[in-house]
């Protein structure tokens, strides 16, 4: 069965949200960071360190 990571990373997102709760703030900043930190010129250094 294939999954989009997209889905995935929703689901697990939820999942995580729903269990510890976190603020509402604090997750639209880690949305907002990384949204960011893939746009900027750092993508490429953080990719090579991800794989």
């Amino acid at each position: 069965m294939d999954v989009p990571l997209w889905f995935f990373v929703a689901c697990v997102g939820l999942v995580g949200i729903k269990l510890i709760r976190p603020p509402w703030w604090l997750v639209a900043l880690l949305l907002l960071g990384g949204y960011l930190l893939a746009s900027s010129l750092l993508a490429p250094v953080i990719d090579t360190a991800v794989k």
